[in-house]
């Protein structure tokens, strides 16, 4: 596995670190192979996965910019880093769910796979202790965590980013089930807005096949079903960028 290089860590999670930027109000965000479910109680190591994300999520950022969802992506490095805007992360992680699946199943005791009626979008108390607790809006604005104004500009982001995910992966074959987003606040003197941050890929959504069902996204690792890295590439691939992908198959990143 390749090693991050020396610089000053400003956070490590389970998926990236972030690193010091080289200008002020930026970070160097580092994509590691190491993969998590369950809140860390299940891990491994899969060769080339923080390559296939970081080139994936650089796509979908690119994007989403272009059509007025800033985020905090400027540039791509290298085959693991990506240069972005330094945010002060809201903690809460932003669910939309198109399609029953994951703990939404379990809860309300839906048939995986069973079509929502509309787009659900839940908020979790980013907390690992915790379990990531599901939270309403009453919480989010008592603690503190949001105000009222920045839950509304995240629920108009995320059904934006839940319209262009779900055309663009339909586009080639692929239903956007569910994905997870996070947001971050940016400066400007004594204002600040609210802008998309974090990552986009087959780690933060549940893709399936549209014609097979076949999951190709990060269930693959938690259910052990295998083929994580296949499937992962076969993401990118569809979306058109598997040209400028390393090889990450057999024998390591090339």
């Amino acid at each position: 596995m390749t090693t991050p290089p020396r610089r000053k860590k400003i956070y490590e999670g389970k998926a990236k670190i972030l690193y010091e930027g080289p200008e002020p109000g930026t970070l160097i965000q580092y994509f590691k192979d190491d993969a998590t479910a369950f809140n860390a109680q299940k891990k491994a190591i899969l060769e080339g996965k923080g390559v296939i994300n970081n080139r994936i999520s650089e796509y979908v950022m690119t994007r989403l910019n272009t059509i007025g969802v800033h985020n905090h992506f400027i540039r791509r490095l290298n085959l693991r880093e990506q240069l972005i805007k330094e945010v002060e992360i809201i903690p809460l992680e932003v669910c939309c769910r198109n399609i029953a699946a994951g703990s939404l199943s379990t809860r309300l005791g839906l048939p995986e796979g069973e079509q929502l009626p509309r787009s659900i979008i839940e908020f979790y108390y980013k907390k690992d202790e915790l379990g990531d607790p599901l939270v309403t809006e009453e919480h989010i604005t008592a603690f503190n965590w949001a105000t009222t104004q920045e839950i509304d500009d995240m629920l108009a982001m995320t059904l934006r980013v839940n319209d262009f995910l779900s055309g663009l992966f339909g586009g080639v074959g692929i239903t956007l089930v569910d994905f997870k987003v996070e947001f971050g606040r940016i400066y400007d003197g004594d204002f600040s807005r609210v802008i998309l941050a974090d990552e986009i890929s087959p780690d933060s959504c549940r893709l399936w096949d549209s014609i097979t069902s076949e999951k190709l996204d990060k269930d693959r690792f938690r259910r052990d079903m295998g083929d994580v890295i296949e499937s992962y590439t076969e993401v990118a691939r569809r979306l058109g960028i598997m040209k400028e992908m390393p090889t990450v198959i057999q024998g390591g990143v090339q």
